[in-house]
This record gives C-alpha cells, sequence and structure tokens, in this order.
C-alpha cells in the first residue's frame, strides 16, 4: 500500500484539496475514521523547501492519527503565512539552502517570523535538518558552516536528558540516521540538548514545545533516492557516493521507520 497522501489548504477561503504522494493517484483520499472526522481536526502546517524533501514520515503518523497537514511550497513560489493563527503545530522540513542566504531566499525571513509567531503562541514545533537550524536561529542561537560536511548513515547518540523527553525517551541510546547537513548551530539558551553525533555536537534538541533534528529520520527510500540524485554535487563535495547513500538505507531503512513513526505520533500527541 503506498503513503497515505496528505492535505493542503485551510478552512476558510482555501478549499482542501488533495495531494498525492509520489507514486499514487491524484485522487486518492486520505482515509480519516468517521469518528475522527465528526470532532474538529487538528491542523499542521509543514513547510517544504525542495521537492525532493516532502514531510514524508512525519504526514504519514500526523494523518494516522487524525492530523489535518497543509503544506506550503515557497521554492514553489507559495507565500508563507505571516503568522501561525489558526494552526495547531507547525513542521518546517529540510532543503539545500541556508538560514544566512535569505537574500537569495526571502521565503526564509517569513519562516523566521513564522516560527517565532509559533513558539510565542506555545505551539508545538518540529524543525528537522534546514527546519531545525531556522529554529534555532528564532530561538537567537548562531548558525554557521561546520568544518565539514556531515552526510551520510552515521550513529546518533542520545544525551542523558533525553531519557526524560516525550518524544525521544522511548529510542534507544543509538542508532544510526541519514545525516546531509553542513551548517551547525549552538544550543538555543533555554533549550535541552537531546543528541549528538561523532562531528556534531547538537544533533537534536528541545526548547519547550520545540524540537530540532538536524539529522532525517523521516525519509523513505524512494526519498533517499531523490536525494542522491537531486544533490550530487554535495556527495562530491563531500566525498560520499551515491551508492554508499543507497546501501545505508537498505541497512537501516526497516529500523529507522519503526521509531521514526512513533517520535512523530508523540510529536503530534502534543498537539
Amino acid at each position: 500500500m503506498p503513503p497515505t497522501p496528505f492535505l493542503r489548504g485551510s478552512p476558510g477561503p482555501l478549499k482542501y484539496t488533495h495531494v498525492a504522494w509520489p507514486g499514487t493517484a491524484a485522487s486518492t483520499p486520505a482515509m480519516i475514521p468517521a469518528a475522527m472526522a465528526a470532532r474538529k481536526r487538528k491542523r499542521v502546517l509543514a513547510v517544504q523547501h525542495v521537492a525532493v524533501e516532502p514531510p514524508s514520515l512525519v504526514a504519514t503518523a500526523l494523518l494516522g492519527d487524525g492530523v489535518a497537514v497543509e503544506v506550503v511550497h515557497p521554492y514553489g513560489g507559495e507565500p508563507v503565512p505571516g503568522d501561525a493563527a489558526g494552526l495547531d503545530g507547525l513542521v518546517v522540513m529540510g532543503g539545500p539552502m541556508a538560514v544566512y542566504e535569505a537574500d537569495r531566499h526571502p521565503h526564509l525571513r517569513e519562516e523566521l517570523k513564522l516560527i517565532a509567531s509559533a513558539l510565542a503562541s506555545g505551539l508545538p514545533v518540529l524543525g528537522v535538518c534546514l527546519g531545525s537550524q531556522l529554529l534555532a536561529a528564532a530561538l537567537g542561537a548562531r548558525v554557521e558552516k561546520g568544518p565539514a560536511q556531515e552526510i551520510g548513515w552515521y550513529p546518533v547518540t542520545l544525551e542523558p536528558a533525553a531519557r526524560e523527553d516525550p518524544l525521544f525517551a522511548p529510542l534507544p541510546g543509538s542508532f544510526h540516521a541519514l545525516h546531509w547537513h553542513g551548517d551547525v548551530f549552538d544550543l538555543p539558551m533555554g533549550a535541552v540538548r537531546l543528541a549528538r553525533s561523532e562531528r556534531t555536537a547538537t544533533q537534536a534538541f528541545r526548547h519547550g514545545k520545540a524540537w530540532g533534528l538536524l539529522f532525517h529520520v523521516e525519509v523513505t527510500a524512494r526519498q533517499v533516492a531523490e536525494m542522491a540524485a537531486a544533490f550530487e554535487a554535495e556527495l562530491e563535495e563531500a566525498d560520499v557516493t551515491a551508492d554508499a547513500i543507497l546501501h545505508g538505507a537498505r541497512t537501516h531503512l526497516a529500523g529507522l521507520e519503526r521509531h521514526a513513526l512513533p517520535l512523530f505520533r508523540r510529536w503530534a500527541a502534543q498537539l
């Protein structure tokens, strides 16, 4: 069975439309139990920065729990909302641009305002890769180029504080995840460091009800293959082969999905 498609749109002047997952018929509806449909559904906005980095397993988990997921594509010219009014949660995905490249990507300024609005409203926020960097920046932390790109399948090690975290507590102490970043950030003031890797001190953090994950656990096999094809130049720069990325996916994805879907459902429980 293909992954459940996610919904985009909002109540009011916009109507909901079905957006098909890659490889899924555009007319395929999201299956929502009648009991869930009868009560007000939670609304989450996901910001997608590039075609090959959709919300993937995040959307699968949220839709499975009856959450309506709206996706905005600023790279396609869609405007980023000016604030988080009407939302119950915010997800910000990854992408090849950098937080400090707002002159080339003006939508990043709007995203920082949106994240700040969500934080001020106490909404749950989930930032993945670039999304975690934007979250850190919105919290006042420095984001900069790291000493080297971290691309490939490497272990993530939990910090002791993760054992008391609502999302991370059930995870094993160490697991392999997909890393694909060149920038790093300082731990935001008031945040709790949840995970690290050999190359990067802060791989995950929590600030209130906002979580930043620099690594990828939301990916599918198809998405990994598309990323390897789309970001070939980054692989060459990091001296990593596409074959190594795809072999890592075959080795680690099944186990990673067993952790990812429950993790994202635990985030949905914060809505």
